[in-house]
Parts: structure tokens; sequence; C-alpha cells
């Protein structure tokens, strides 16, 4: 079980949906994790630390000034003692104090010292969640790196009241803690290794204010990029023009074009894994105008040529990694056209994915791939970007490892 013998950190804020809460710690118990408390001083008003000290079968932790925790710096190891961390309810003023980096109480304290992944599950009022505050803040949020579940649309606590703001259920929210538990991969994986990774789109400029791109989001990319330098690896991060801010620990070069990419991944070289997950631009136009283009009356048309193919130059060069991996994003005939990609590109594995519009794989959370080699197609279960990476990271060191990257 993905729980077994893991440490999960509750924080509960002050909403009325801290009554899950309840139901979230046992759900987690069940699946084998232990699981410790912390409580706002307004989540009290709606459950008790007795109740939720029952259930979690040891005491909650409510007060940045407890003598009796504090002479060991005890909100230090509460942020660091556990393997992932939850705040459920995540309410407004929760979510503004951590994006804001404010530390007044014991939860806010822990929530800035820690160290390991966060996950929030926002609980409010619909005109609330949709403040343009609270928008911002989750912004922030999420270019910090931190992950969400929810809110689901329902009716609330209030009489007459409905829309998006309700919690995330008890479910939801274990399955979203084990994506991240499983998107963790062991520290020591590829230690003394170096990785180079792309992500994001490229920008191909038409005229001064014109460009051809497309709709990656690099999620996937900077989650490939985080779960490699969290296995040990030192990492190159090479990141078309994205909204995400650069993985922590990780080296990021940021380019605009397809040819800048290139030049970037040749100059990083000798390296021991390449994996391409940038959506390059497979066209440019042959000679980009000095001013912006006006419209006419008439149809307009401009000449393209192909930008160089960053994956085939990097895994014919002579200083070739030892594995090369490639993304093919595709909207029809996946395993077929990933399998013509692995051939003519010369790499030694594709990592294929339907992107088409219904599935939601640009600019979503959750991804399906299927890792396609020279011998065999594994299928892989839908899950979170987070979790494909660190699988794929799995999998790069067993290959490194058995020798056997050409498979």
């Amino acid at each position: 079980m993905a729980f077994r013998d893991k440490r999960v950190l509750l924080v509960i804020g002050g909403g009325i949906a801290a009554y899950k809460s309840l139901e979230l710690i046992r759900r987690l118990r069940e699946r084998g994790a232990k699981v410790r408390t912390v409580m706002t001083r307004a989540a009290q008003e709606f459950v008790t630390p007795l109740a939720v000290g029952a259930i979690a079968g040891e005491r909650t932790f409510t007060d940045l000034f407890d003598p009796s925790t504090e002479f060991d710096v005890g909100h230090i190891r509460l942020a660091r003692d556990a393997d992932v961390v939850v705040v459920a309810p995540a309410t407004a003023d929760l979510m503004a104090k951590i994006a804001g980096g404010h530390a007044d109480d014991l939860a806010s304290t822990v929530l800035l010292a820690t160290d390991k992944r966060v996950l929030l599950a926002p609980a409010m009022n619909p005109a609330m969640w949709s403040h343009p505050a609270t928008q911002r803040n989750l912004a922030r949020l999420l270019e910090d790196g931190i992950a969400t579940v929810g809110p689901n649309e329902g009716e609330m606590a209030e009489s007459g009241e409905a829309g998006v703001g309700r919690m995330a259920e008890p479910d939801q929210i274990v399955s979203a803690l084990e994506g991240l538990i499983v998107a963790v991969p062991p520290a020591r994986l590829l230690k003394g290794r170096r990785v180079l990774v792309t992500s994001g789109p490229t920008r191909e400029p038409i005229d001064p204010v014109r460009y051809i791109s497309n709709h990656s989001s690099g999620r996937q990319g900077h989650a490939v990029a985080r779960a490699a330098a969290d296995a040990g690896a030192e990492v190159l991060l090479i990141s078309g023009p994205v909204d995400i801010a650069d993985p922590k620990g990780v080296k990021t070069v940021h380019v605009e074009t397809a040819a800048q990419m290139l030049r970037a991944a040749e100059d990083a070289l000798p390296v021991d894994v390449a994996i391409f997950a940038a959506a390059v631009a497979d066209w440019r136009v042959a000679e980009q105008a000095k001013e912006k283009l006006k419209k006419t009356n008439g149809k307009a048309s401009i000449d393209l040529v192909e930008n160089p193919d960053v994956l085939a130059t990097i895994a014919r060069h002579k200083k070739r990694p030892q594995l090369v991996i490639g993304f093919a994003a595709e909207t029809e005939r996946l395993i077929e056209n990933a399998r013509t990609k692995l051939k003519s590109k010369g790499c030694d594995w594709i990592v294929a994915n339907d992107v088409s519009p219904e599935t939601g794989v640009f600019g979503g959370a959750r991804n399906t791939v299927h890792l396609v080699t020279k011998e065999k197609v594994e299928d892989w279960p839908p899950q979170t970007k987070e979790a494909v990476a660190a699988g794929l990271i799995r999998r790069i060191a067993e290959a490194l490892d058995g020798n056997g990257v050409r498979a």
C-alpha cells in the first residue's frame, strides 16, 4: 500500500468542512498511514482536539508556544517529520497566509518550515473562492509547487448557497495524497548522474507581435526535472516560455525558439540521460517580418521552413547520452505514431500521450502515458503528472543500473 509506514501531517483549518477531517484521518489510518494533526484556533470551533486526537491515535498540536513541545523546536520537527503535508480544509485565510509566507500561528509556521510536498483541499463560500484575491493566492501557491484537490461544486452549509467551494471528499483527498507520495522517488536513485530535460512549448516569431506556438503548459516536463532532482541527479532544465515556476534544486535555462533550445541542449552535453518533454514547434517562418504585418482584404500567406529536430540531433550526436527519451504528443494512432517516431528519431524510448482536447492533458494535472521501447509498450494508468514523472525516473534508474538502456 502507498501509505504503509508513511507519515502524514494533517493541518485542519477553521471551516465547517473540518468535520470531514475526522473521516479523512480514519481513511488514511486504514491504509497504513501514521497521521499527526495540527489545528488552527478557528478549527477548534468546529471540531475538538480531543476528537481529532482520539481518531488519529495521538495528541493534536494547537499552540505555537506550547512549552511541552517547543523545548526541542517542535514546530520544525512537525514540519520535517512527515512524508507529505495536507491542509484540509484549506480556508481562504490559510491560503492567503501560505501564499504570503506568514507564520503567526502553529499551522502557518509549520507550513512555512516544511520541505515536503503540500496538498491543499480548499473549502469556502463560492464568492470567497471566486474572489480575485483568492485566485491570485491560488496562482501563487501553484507556482510554488503546492498541489490542490477540489474544491467541488454543490450546496454549501449556508442555506440556499451553492456553487464551487465544497471541500473534496475524503476519498478524493486520499487519492490525491497517494499521487504525491508515489511521485517522490527515492533520494539516491540517480545520485551522481547528469540529466537534461526540455519542457514547455517554443515560440517561433512571425513578426514583432505574433508567433507560432502550442498549448503545452510545461507541467509534465517540469515535473520530470523535479523528480530527477529529488532522486539525486544533477539536472539542467531547458524551458520554453511557461507560466509556472522553475523547479527547486534545478538549474534552468530559459529559451524561446527551437534553435535556441537545440543550442542549449548541445551546450549541456555530455549528460547521462536526456529527456525531451518539450513540445517543439515543427515549423518557423522562412523570414521574420521586421514590422507588424497588416491585415489586407485578400488572403494572407506565410512561407514556413522546418525547425531543427532537437530530439533527433541529440540522439545522433557524437556526445550522445547513454539514454535518450522523447515524448510523443498525438491526437490519433497514438502507439503507431510513437513507434514511427522512435525509429525516425533514433532515440531509446518514447513516452506517448494522447493530447486530444477532450483529454485535458495540455494544462491539466493528470496524464495517461505509454512507454514505447524497441521491444515493447508499457501502458501506464491515468495518474498525476508528478506520478508519471516519478515512474519515469524509476524506470530510468532501473535501465541505467541494468545497462539495458537501448532495449
